[in-house]
C-alpha cells in the first residue's frame, strides 16, 4: 500500500469512513503524497498520454482556433489567454507558434496558466521559456487576472472529484471508502439516504455528481458572460446525463483498482458535459456542444495539416497519419468519439470555430 493509503487507513481505522469525493481530492491533491504534486505523470513513460503529446497539430488547431475566436471577439488588447492543468505546457507551446500567422493576436496576448503541481510548474516553465509570450503562473482559477479571457482546458475536468450515490432498498446512498475486516480499502455505502436525490433506477445503479466541477463551471461561465470571451474544453465523458459508474485510475497505461494505491495512480471520472453546460447556462453564458472531438478537430482542418505535414516530412508519414487517426478515429483505443469538445461563451460571441454547422466527413 502506498504512503498515501497508509494514511488514510490510520484514518479509517476506527471505524469511519470517507466519501468517494474526499477519497479522490486525497489521491490527486494531499500537499504531501497527493498524484499531482510529486510527479510528471504524462508520456509513454507515466500513466497517461493526453492529445498534445500524441501530435503537433493538436496544440496547434487550438491556438489557431483562439486566433479566430480573439477576431470574433472584437479583437480586444490585452486579452487573458488562460490554460487550465496545462501538462507539460506541451498544448500551450504548440498553440503560440501556430498564432504566430496572427501577429496581431501574438501581440495582445497575456497568458496565465493554473497549477497546482509543483514539478509540472518547473516542466512548463522550461517548455515556455522561449515561447515569446508573457507568461504568468497562478495556483486557482480566481487568482487570474480580469479581462475579456479565451480559456483552453483540455483533460482537466476529467479529475475534478466526484460524489457517487448507489441505489439501495429503493434509496439512494452515497457511496464511501472503509476498512474491511482484513484491514483492507473498499467502497461502501453511508448509512443514511439522500432525499434530494429522487431518480428512478435499477438496484445497484450508481450516479455520478460533481459538485467541484458544478461550482467551477459557474465561476467559469459568470466571468465570461460578464467580461466577455470564450473556453474550450476537450475531455472524455458523455453528452447526456446518465447512471454508472466511471471512477478509474492508470498506473504505467494499465487500468488499476481505484483504491489499490492511491496517491500512485491518476483517478478521473467521465465528464457529464450535459450537466456542465445546464450550469454554464444557468450562469448566463451560452454553449456549444458538446461534439466529438474528432468532428471537431476535423472542422478545425486537421487532415489538411496531417497531409501537410506528411509531404513536408515524407519519413515521418505514417507516423503523422496514425496520430491523426488517434486523434480524430472513432474505433477501440482511438480519441474520436470518447472525448468530446464543448465551448462556452458570452452570448455576444458568435459560435466558435469547430461548433459552426458544418459536419466533418467521417474518418
Amino acid at each position: 500500500m502506498s504512503a498515501l493509503g497508509d494514511q488514510i487507513k490510520l484514518t479509517l481505522a476506527k471505524g469511519g469512513t470517507i466519501t468517494v469525493e474526499r477519497f479522490m481530492e486525497l489521491a490527486l491533491a494531499d500537499p504531501q503524497y497527493g498524484y499531482y504534486m510529486t510527479r510528471d505523470p504524462f508520456g509513454t513513460e507515466g500513466d497517461f498520454t493526453t492529445a498534445p503529446e500524441i501530435s503537433q497539430m493538436f496544440g496547434e488547431l487550438i491556438g489557431l482556433w483562439a486566433a479566430e475566436v480573439w477576431t470574433s471577439m472584437g479583437r480586444p488588447n490585452p486579452v487573458r489567454v488562460i490554460e487550465l492543468g496545462p501538462g507539460r505546457g506541451t498544448l500551450m507551446s504548440d498553440a503560440l507558434r501556430a498564432a504566430r500567422v496572427v501577429p496581431e493576436f501574438r501581440a495582445a496576448l497575456d497568458v496565465t496558466l493554473i497549477e497546482t503541481s509543483p514539478p509540472l510548474a518547473q516542466i512548463q516553465y522550461d517548455a515556455l521559456l522561449t515561447a515569446g509570450a508573457p507568461i504568468a503562473w497562478r495556483g486557482s482559477f480566481a487568482e487570474a487576472p480580469d479581462g475579456p479571457a479565451i480559456i483552453l482546458a483540455n483533460e482537466f475536468l476529467d479529475a475534478l472529484p466526484v460524489k457517487q450515490f448507489e441505489r439501495r432498498g429503493g434509496q439512494w446512498r452515497e457511496r464511501v471508502v472503509r476498512l474491511n475486516g482484513a484491514g483492507e480499502l473498499v467502497f461502501g455505502v453511508a448509512d443514511k439516504p439522500q432525499p434530494f436525490l429522487n431518480a428512478e433506477a435499477d438496484e445497484g445503479s450508481v450516479i455520478e455528481v460533481s459538485a467541484a466541477a458544478h461550482r467551477f463551471m459557474f465561476e467559469l461561465a459568470a466571468r465570461l458572460a460578464k467580461q466577455g470571451g470564450a473556453a474550450l474544453f476537450l475531455d472524455y465523458g458523455h453528452a447526456v446525463t446518465g447512471f454508472g459508474d466511471t471512477l478509474q485510475a492508470l498506473r504505467a497505461h494499465i487500468s488499476v483498482g481505484p483504491l489499490t494505491e492511491p496517491g500512485e495512480c491518476d483517478l478521473t471520472a467521465h465528464v457529464d458535459f450535459a450537466a456542465m453546460a445546464r450550469s454554464a447556462r444557468a450562469a448566463g453564458a451560452a454553449v456549444h456542444g458538446p461534439i466529438d472531438q474528432g468532428d471537431f478537430l476535423r472542422a478545425l482542418g486537421v487532415d489538411v495539416r496531417a497531409r501537410a505535414l506528411g509531404e513536408r516530412s515524407p519519413e515521418r508519414a505514417g507516423e503523422i497519419e496514425a496520430a491523426r487517426r488517434r486523434l480524430v478515429g472513432k474505433g477501440d483505443n482511438e480519441m474520436g468519439a470518447l472525448f468530446k469538445a464543448m465551448a462556452v461563451a458570452n452570448r455576444a460571441v458568435p459560435a466558435p470555430p469547430g461548433f459552426q454547422p458544418n459536419p466533418a466527413k467521417p474518418a
